[in-house]
């Protein structure tokens, strides 16, 4: 509890090493329903402590406004770990809170993947993945998402606006997910100045 505390309180307060989290690119698609975005992002912060930020679904609630709940779940029979996660958002007039629920696949510090169940979730498909290698001292983070709503989204003006919102929506969260990754040790804990 005091690790989420100490989170909490780096994010607040702006504490802990200065930002310098890189945009590189940001590619939103969408084709016969489907939405694919590939984004890649430098962080000022090690392969580790990356990889643990994005491994925590936990720590969700704190990288974006738009995330209302977000936790860890038990591990699935075949012994991958759950996520959950709600989020709420509007795209000018058309909101709507989303729900994704399922399972991850993880390649320690190098690849995390995670596939929401149809079954339990607001989408037909949503799976993503975050690619992490060593750059420059710092970790360039690749982050792929394919996804697919179950739910009605405006044809005409629908595609262009959820592609915006996932555009803007993203980046506003770096500066937040790199200000937690700088606050991780070696040892995995939070190390508050």
């Amino acid at each position: 509890m005091t690790r989420w505390l100490a989170v909490i309180l780096i994010v607040l307060t702006g504490q802990g090493a200065a930002s310098a989290a890189e945009m590189r690119s940001i590619d939103v698609q969408y084709e016969d329903g489907y939405y694919t975005l590939v984004s890649v992002v430098w962080f000022d912060a090690g392969v580790r402590p990356m990889f643990d930020v994005f491994s925590t679904w936990d720590l969700s609630d704190q990288f974006s406004g738009a995330v209302v709940e977000a936790r860890d779940l038990e591990a699935d029979d075949l012994g991958r770990p759950g996520f959950f996660v709600v989020n709420r958002g509007c795209v000018v007039f058309f909101c709507k809170t989303l729900r994704r629920q399922g399972y991850v696949e993880i390649e320690e510090e190098k690849v995390l993947r995670a596939f929401a169940d149809p079954a339990l979730s607001d989408f037909k498909v949503s799976n993503e993945a975050w690619e992490f290698s060593e750059e420059r001292g710092g970790t360039v983070v690749k982050y792929t998402l394919f996804m697919q709503p179950d739910f009605w989204v405006p044809p005409a003006i629908g595609p262009y606006l959820i592609k915006r919102k996932l555009k803007t929506d993203g980046g506003s969260a770096l500066d937040r997910i790199e200000a937690i990754a700088q606050a991780f040790n070696d040892n995995g804990e939070i190390v508050v100045d």
